[in-house]
Parts: C-alpha cells; structure tokens; sequence
C-alpha cells in the first residue's frame, strides 16, 4: 500500500502527459492542460497533497518519501519556472543517484548497512549477505539512474513512459531477483539457527 501511495503523484503526471493539450476554465481561469507542463504542475501538487497528507496521518515522512518530495519541487518548480523540461529529466537521475549514495554512505556510518537497517526487523542474516545485499542496491540505483538519464535526453518520444513503465519494471525485476537471493539464504541460514 505504501509503494502504490507513492506512485499516485507519477501516475496522474503520466495521465495529464498524455492527455491532448486542451485549454480549460475553472472558476474563471484558464488553465493549460496536456503535455508535460500541466503534468509538471499536477505531480509537483499531486507530490506534496500525498506527502502531506502522508505527514499528517504520519506524523512523519520516511527519509526517502523527504527526498522525492523535494526533489520533486526543486525539479518541477525549475521546469515550470525557466519552461523547460530539462530540469525534470534530471530528477529521477539525481534521486536514483542519491540514494545509491545514501545506500553507499551506510557502509561508513552505523554499524548496520542501509538494507540491514530497513529490513532487519522482518529478516535476520548473517553481516556479509547484509553487505552483498546493500551493494546490490547501490548497484540499482547506480544503474537505475544512469538509464534514465540515457533515455530522456537519447529517445525524447519515450522517456516519460520509460520514466513510469521502465523504472517500474526495472524495480519489479531487481525486487524479484532480491527474493530469490533472500529466499536461498534464508533457507541456508534455517537449518543453522535451529541447531543452536
């Protein structure tokens, strides 16, 4: 539920992106809407309505939902504000790019890496696949970030679905192949706890 509340503020950016840009009149204004402009401005409203709402019923927001969420006004302020889309090309880079750091940072600061941390309550593992673990993502983001960058400035047509539908499936993908790695450890590491 968490992830899927995340995606809300991408999801109505990829719908108002692709609706035909049409010309509205709300409570006597005229508003744009279609193409990446509106959709800029409807993330960037949708981003902190959600991250808000989050904060309130929360009465905090996670590290990373900070990080999207000012990003996300950074970003999408600059496009709507020098009218360029430029800007919120770099936004999913420099996020991905962030968190590799912050995953990377980890292995310097604390005891426990990042994944350990985030995951350690619900798995237990011994500290090397914890580190294993925790590089993968680095390696994730690295990678995560360095595509979105090739796509949005190499195939304009494209990046916004690559955007919603590539980082999606990338992460689907990258979250399947953690179960797998998880899932064979864990059943190694049974056997052994039991014992003791």
């Amino acid at each position: 539920m968490k992830q899927f509340i995340d995606f809300i503020p991408l999801i109505l950016f990829f719908i108002v992106y692709k609706l035909d840009p049409r010309t509205i009149d709300l409570a006597g204004q005229s508003f744009e809407l279609g193409g990446i402009f509106s959709a800029t401005a409807v993330l960037i409203a949708s981003s902190v309505l959600v991250y808000g709402t989050l904060l309130v019923v929360q009465r905090k927001l996670e590290k990373g939902q900070w990080l999207t969420l000012v990003a996300c006004l950074l970003f999408g302020g600059m496009t709507l504000a020098f009218h360029s889309e430029t800007f919120l090309k770099w936004k999913a880079p420099v996020v991905n790019w962030l968190f590799a750091a912050g995953f990377a940072a980890s292995h310097f600061i604390g005891n426990k890496v990042l994944i350990q941390r985030m995951m350690g309550h619900a798995v237990s593992l011994p500290q090397p696949i914890w580190i294993r673990l925790n590089i993968a993502w680095i390696a994730f983001f690295i990678f995560s970030g360095c595509a979105n960058l090739f796509v949005a400035f190499t195939f304009h047509d494209i990046w916004v679905d690559f955007k919603v539908f590539g980082s999606l499936g990338m992460t689907v993908l990258f979250l399947v192949a953690q179960g797998v790695y998880l899932a064979r450890h864990m059943h190694d590491e049974a056997p052994q706890q039991s014992k003791d």
